[in-house]
């Protein structure tokens, strides 16, 4: 009998450990996304004339909104049960080493963020809640990437059983099957989807409508997301007895929503580039 290809994952989620102290991958390619999207912003700031003062504001609400909103995400449509149910629950809401991030309470917190950010400064600047949302679906779209290799390194968030020849055996869970690597076809959807809209910029941006590359965005990564949960196992007990699982079910506004931006883009036809006053 031919023994299944499979790539057998045993990696330590810690890069380092000093005393008490370890310095974990996911730690890292979190922070690294954010200073990738810091010098992709700057480069859109320069090519568009926006000051770059602007840029260190949008980095605080960025990652006070991703922490906060990835957190409450995950208490509220995941485990609320036991996080509102005892005092020990509710006081580890806010100890977010201790896992549990959920990427649709991010996007939601990031939109208030997000049209805040805009609210102050973008009339000054000549730029709004849209325009925002439009550039800064591209380094996300690289941060989120990261993320899920960062959720390889800690073996979680994966799928099911395979005989596909790239199945992971997470052998730091127990499993001694090949699973679906679901955090890399996320990965993968998710740096391929930087890059075409990264390419559109650079190339298309005078012709491209504002709204265009947040509802293509949108619609790619939550559509894609909603596939990929078919084979990704459950994260809490009671999607067992689902048909949609939360991942499924929190995706459909976000693909709708995307669907309303396109709608918005070709409606308005306004300038996807800041328009400057003369």
């Amino acid at each position: 009998m031919m023994e299944l290809l499979s790539v057998n994952w045993n990696v330590d989620p810690a890069i380092l450990h000093i005393g008490g102290f370890e310095l974990r991958w996911y730690s890292l390619l979190f922070v690294s996304g954010f200073i990738l999207g810091w010098y992709i912003m700057r480069s859109f700031f320069r090519r568009e004339r926006i000051g770059e003062n602007l840029l260190d504001p949008m980095l605080y609400m960025l990652l006070i909104c991703t922490i906060v909103g990835a957190r409450l995400g995950h208490v509220i449509f995941y485990q609320p049960d036991y996080y509102f149910g005892s005092l020990q629950g509710f006081l580890e809401i806010f100890m977010p080493w201790k896992g549990g991030l959920a990427s649709h309470g991010g996007t939601i917190a990031l939109l208030i963020g997000i049209w805040w950010y805009a609210k102050k400064y973008g009339p000054r600047n000549d730029f709004d809640f849209v325009w925002v949302l439009d550039h800064l679906v591209i380094p996300v779209s690289f941060a989120a990437c990261f993320i899920r290799l960062g959720n390889l390194f800690n073996s979680e968030i994966y799928g099911g059983p395979t005989d596909l020849p790239w199945g992971f055996v997470f052998q730091r869970n127990g499993e001694t099957v090949p699973c679906h690597p679901t955090q890399l076809y996320e990965a993968g959807t998710y740096l391929l989807l930087g890059l075409v809209l990264m390419a559109l910029y650079w190339k298309k941006l005078d012709k491209m409508y504002r709204g265009t590359f947040v509802g293509i965005f949108l619609i790619v990564c939550f559509g894609s997301r909603f596939l990929i949960e078919f084979v990704k196992n459950d994260q809490v007990d009671f999607e067992a007895d689902m048909l949609l699982n939360m991942g499924q079910i929190l995706s459909i506004p976000f693909v709708l929503l995307g669907i309303g931006f396109l709608v918005y883009a070709f409606t308005k036809r306004l300038p996807a580039q800041a328009v400057h006053r003369k």
